[in-house]
């Protein structure tokens, strides 16, 4: 079997359907099920049987999907462990970080350590801090960059701080915040429970929820617009006709969100690991942009 027999498989399982297999794998249906009968006719085995609503894995097929994942890990390590033997800084660097962070820090990054090492790809999943979390627990990724509070007992550093913010298009009376209307957005666990925590010690009635929107990014367009406020990290707004103003705890402080590189030190025999992590531990995140 080759790698692609093991994506094949994966995809498969989690469709149930070939048409829409075969649609997120970019080939022809007749392509995915000759491949299919192929390794059917390498072990032995039948590993799916067609029903009216897609298709049914057999035991023996259920066992080979999810064993997909697994002999996937292990592909990619026999080939990261072979490009480390040539002693370059070469291969592939599996990251995840926050939507955020993916479109207005990554990129930069990514370019800079490029020019350093041009022989390096880059595979980048995008998702809440949660997801990534998950993801290089797993360590389905080389390095994951996390914002606000995830435990982590390996190798982390700390990259950037900022506020989180009351931010509006027009001046903000924060006696009166309860009766104008605010933008909700979906973001991680952490993160909500920050700003619940926060207004349930300043206000005694539930905040004036005039519009949810999905990402954080959306809830932004909308307070530049004038719809609403929002309390956000005070790092998504430079403009200068936006009021912001920073939320205190019970004691005064600012209540902060901190962002975080996570990864295994193990990992750190490899030198496509090595080298980014070290590259990015000299970098000033404050002033990327």
């Amino acid at each position: 079997m080759e790698d692609r027999d093991w994506h094949l498989l994966q995809a498969l399982y989690t469709h149930k359907n070939i048409t829409k297999t075969a649609q997120s794998m970019f080939i022809s249906q007749p392509a995915l099920t000759s491949r299919l009968q192929h390794i059917e006719k390498e072990f032995g085995i039948t590993i799916v049987q067609r029903g009216r609503r897609g298709v049914n894995f057999t035991p023996q097929g259920e066992y080979m999907a999810l064993t997909a994942e697994e002999m996937l890990k292990k592909y990619q390590k026999i080939k990261d462990d072979l490009l480390n033997m040539e002693d370059k800084v070469t291969g592939t660097l599996r990251l995840g970080a926050g939507f955020f962070f993916t479109k207005n820090k990554l990129p930069k990054v990514l370019k800079m350590f490029k020019e350093l090492y041009p022989d390096v790809e880059f595979k980048v999943t995008a998702g809440q801090s949660k997801r990534i979390h998950q993801l290089i627990f797993n360590q389905d990724i080389h390095i994951g960059f996390i914002r606000g509070h995830y435990s982590w007992k390996d190798e982390k550093h700390f990259l950037f701080q900022d506020t989180l913010c009351i931010v509006s298009k027009s001046e903000i009376d924060l006696s009166d915040l309860p009766n104008r209307p605010r933008i909700d957005y979906g973001t991680d666990y952490g993160l909500k429970v920050s700003i619940d925590n926060w207004w349930a010690e300043n206000y005694s009635v539930p905040p004036l929820v005039g519009m949810e929107v999905d990402q954080v990014d959306s809830c932004r367009e909308m307070v530049m617009n004038g719809l609403g406020y929002a309390i956000m990290p005070s790092m998504y707004f430079d403009e200068e006709d936006i009021t912001k103003v920073e939320i205190k705890n019970q004691e005064g402080k600012p209540v902060h969100r901190n962002t975080w590189m996570f990864y295994h030190g193990e990992s750190l025999q490899l030198n496509v690991v090595k080298a980014f992590v070290s590259f990015v531990k000299d970098l000033d995140f404050q002033n990327i942009r």
